[in-house]
């Protein structure tokens, strides 16, 4: 008999490595030679990569930083169907790989991209509220860590709202609460700036070490 533990002992594992690998260092070694570490709030995530290596630079880290999640997800789905338990459990874990991986010293981003790509495959509804949140923000303001902060709000309390009415799994309930947690929390200094008014607007370029 085949263990109830083994989607998770399987998918854990394999969301976190996949979640680690740290496409914003590629890109910015790739593009500009750089250590997108080493510039602006030191994170590997699209803003950081687009100030410290360019745009293009940014937008490859966005798609692969969503792509892996989006992957994750797939994998779970694939390996175990209708196991929505693995298919959360593999989303946290790539979140969680994406933020501290261990292929870039535990230095990596701040979620938003992993966990929208993996909230966009799970709850195609939250992700695309999400996405009409969040990128509006960002056009409008040039913040984007308020888009970010707001998409992944707005999306959570879609997914809890289609959970409620029974048109989400209660598993993904988990996916919902760690994963806005990871990704909010992880913007803590973000919503300090904003509310201060020092936030960095987007196209900003970053310094060394100015964090």
């Amino acid at each position: 008999m085949t263990s109830p533990l083994l989607p998770y002992i399987v998918m854990i594992p394999l969301g976190y490595l996949l979640g680690a690998v740290p496409f914003g260092v590629i890109m910015g070694r790739l593009f500009k030679g750089v250590d997108v570490r080493d510039y602006g709030s030191g994170t590997t995530g699209m803003t950081n990569v687009m100030r410290s290596a360019g745009v293009p630079a940014a937008v490859l880290t966005l798609l692969l930083d969503m792509s892996k999640a989006v992957l994750c997800v797939l994998l779970a789905r694939w390996l175990f169907e209708a196991h929505h338990g693995a298919e959360a459990a593999a989303a946290i874990a790539a979140l969680i790989g994406h933020n501290w991986p261990v292929f870039a010293g535990f230095r990596g981003g701040k979620g938003t991209a992993a966990g929208w790509g993996a909230l966009i495959i799970l709850s195609p509804i939250s992700g695309v509220v999400a996405t009409l949140v969040g990128v509006p923000i960002v056009a409008l303001t040039r913040y984007v860590s308020l888009g970010s902060i707001l998409g992944t709000l707005s999306g959570v309390i879609t997914l809890i709202a289609l959970i409620a009415v029974g048109r989400a799994p209660i598993e993904y309930l988990a996916f919902a609460l760690v994963g806005a947690a990871l990704v909010i929390g992880l913007h803590k200094d973000n919503i300090q700036r904003l509310i201060k008014g020092t936030e960095r607007k987007i196209g900003k370029p970053a310094l060394p070490a100015d964090r």
